[in-house]
């Protein structure tokens, strides 16, 4: 434990006694009184009640200079439970100046004031991205890609090993060169299995091949990878991964899960060999998310060394976009972690604090549960449930340092017993803390998660991060490998609202796009692949997915009072769609365009 004298960056925040629900009532409460409002039937937007913005015209005010841009039409949504609709919004630099009625604020225009006359478009706050990782949208710009539709075109193994042995071809890649690639789908393609080292060796035996899991958990191999990576039939499963083999026999038959993915002597990502080769990508991947209307985007999971590389770069020249990193924590147990922790962005970036990996990926089928999968991967017993990846003794220590430190903390858990040791990690980090730190830890992607877990995470004020998009890419899949009734509650949103729980739904690009309105869309239908509704109960209304993407999110990170609506003082982040998603057709959400994107009161997209 850090002693209290020594807490380095301490959360200036604290919860009364151990009910976290007090932000609930102050946002989500007001969220669902101000929803009724907006999506009044038989009442346009323009025509809503005034009233609420009385309490704030004061602030809307402002007598400095002219205003650098405003925006003004009648499908203004800022979110924001005290003004949920406003005829006009000022920016003057950074920052929101006013907001209110048309007169007050166009009382800030002046002669270079840029006036967007919004018409049937909608300006809503910028998006904000609660987990992903950020470059792999950039890198699938330039690399083999193996999805399957609508991201891809790859159905079958065939397909698969036609594409690499045609980028081999196309990009006359030498002999012992390493090929890699991301993507491919076991449960979407047509065998509905891996692809094993034999497949793999019909696209080549002179190139060593290493394949991606969709997941990011499993890696598929050939036989010149595991060559050139001496894994063989005598490698040992390293503690929390499996090396899979070829039915009744050790040999390894190509595919790798977990940390058994560390054994490989191949660089399975292409990471960029020189700095400037890292910086092009990193400026790639921030336009990917600006051009959904993105404006603070997370890497989960980084490593100390890329951190310094971000930093580097956003010192050079500032970034778009603000990017959040969560590191990997390197301390041991019982060491003070030294993690360079900042609640502000410097030139758009700041390490904003440490993830911590619990389990696989329900898709991948290595997410640890304590109920049996009802099908399992190929040769699992009938009791198999997985498996975690990091030491339970490890965690706790480590989650009780960073919560201790004021070091926020994200951690990957999609099975139930994944999350059981997080929550408990976090219970034992706060248990003699009176009053309880603000500590907001996440639960990353939370895909299996019990309704007594939410009852706890509602007195905790542990977050979930839902993948939520997991409702159509993976939702037939999921009642097969979980049942009926665990299946149709994966990212169990709809019980959160019950109760009250703080939570934000997710991507986690590049498992698939960084697409926020496909996201919103998938929450609020949660029609999988087949057409089926995945749990109805679970699903969010249009303003509570919004939510989610935009202050909800503010809120994991810290930033609520800077960040996630439309309000005087905020930081000018701002997106304009082409259609106003609350009065728009719900099935038709993900098709609505991005037109133009604001961060920091600068247009840094536009169609």
């Amino acid at each position: 434990m850090v002693p209290a004298g020594n807490r380095p960056g301490r959360l200036d925040r604290s919860l009364t006694g151990r009910n976290a629900g007090a932000y609930a009532a102050r946002t989500l409460v007001p969220l669902i009184a101000v929803e009724r409002v907006m999506t009044r039937s038989n009442q346009p937007l323009a025509v809503v009640t005034v009233a609420l913005v009385a309490s704030v015209a004061a602030c809307s005010q402002d007598a400095g200079p002219p205003a650098d841009t405003i925006f003004h039409g009648d499908n203004i949504v800022t979110m924001d439970p005290q003004q949920p609709t406003v005829e006009a919004v000022a920016v003057r630099g950074e920052t929101i100046v006013a907001a209110g009625s048309m007169d007050e604020v166009m009382a800030l225009q002046g002669s270079s004031t840029r006036v967007v006359e919004l018409g049937d478009n909608a300006l809503l706050p910028g998006f904000i991205d609660s987990h992903g990782h950020f470059m792999g949208a950039g890198r699938d710009q330039t690399s083999l890609g193996l999805h399957p539709p609508p991201v891809g075109d790859v159905n079958n193994i065939d397909d698969l090993v036609r594409k690499v042995r045609a980028w081999i071809d196309e990009h006359d890649i030498p002999a012992g060169e390493a090929v890699t690639g991301r993507g491919y789908d076991d449960s979407l393609l047509e065998e509905g299995r891996h692809p094993t080292r034999e497949d793999l060796d019909r696209a080549s035996t002179e190139h060593p091949i290493v394949l991606t899991h969709v997941s990011g958990h499993l890696t598929t191999t050939n036989s010149a990878a595991l060559e050139v990576s001496n894994i063989t039939a005598d490698t040992p499963d390293p503690p929390g991964g499996h090396v899979r083999r070829i039915a009744g026999s050790m040999e390894p038959n190509g595919v790798l899960e977990e940390t058994a993915r560390g054994l490989l002597a191949i660089d399975r990502y292409g990471t960029p060999s020189t700095m400037e080769e890292m910086d092009e990508l990193i400026r790639r991947s921030i336009d990917v998310y600006l051009s959904h209307g993105t404006t603070t985007i997370q890497d989960g999971g980084t490593a100390s060394e890329q951190a310094d590389m971000f930093r580097e770069a956003a010192a050079r020249e500032p970034f778009k976009a603000d990017v959040a990193a969560f590191v990997r924590n390197r301390a041991m147990p019982n060491e003070v972690p030294d993690v360079p922790y900042t609640r502000g962005y410097e030139n758009g970036f700041r390490v904003a604090g440490v993830k911590l990996m619990l389990d696989g990926s329900p898709q991948g089928r290595t997410a640890w549960v304590t109920i049996p999968y009802e099908e399992g991967p190929p040769g699992a017993p009938p009791d198999y449930v997985a498996y975690g990846v990091m030491d339970p003794v490890v965690y706790k220590a480590q989650a009780d340092q960073l919560i201790e430190a004021g070091i926020p903390i994200i951690v990957h858990a999609n099975g139930d017993a994944a999350m059981d040791l997080m929550i408990d990690g976090v219970d034992e980090a706060v248990a003699d803390m009176d009053p309880m730190p603000d500590h907001r830890s996440v639960i990353i992607h939370a895909q299996l998660m019990r309704a007594d877990q939410l009852d706890r995470s509602a007195e905790l004020n542990i977050v979930p991060s839902f993948f939520a998009a997991h409702a159509f890419f993976w939702g037939d899949w999921h009642r097969i490998s979980f049942g009926e009734d665990r299946g149709n509650n994966t990212s169990p949103m709809g019980w959160a609202l019950e109760r009250g729980v703080n939570f934000t739904i997710h991507n986690d690009a590049s498992v698939v796009p960084p697409h926020m309105m496909r996201l919103v869309s998938i929450a609020v239908n949660r029609k999988t692949r087949s057409g089926h509704i995945l749990g109805p109960h679970q699903r969010l209304t249009v303003m509570q997915a919004l939510h989610a993407v935009t202050l909800g999110g503010a809120y994991q990170y810290f930033e609520e009072d800077t960040k996630g609506s439309i309000t005087v003082g905020k930081q000018a982040d701002l997106v304009i769609l082409d259609e106003n998603p609350l009065t728009a057709d719900p099935e038709n959400l993900e098709f609505i365009p991005i037109l133009e994107t604001f961060s920091r009161g600068r247009s840094v997209f536009a169609m």
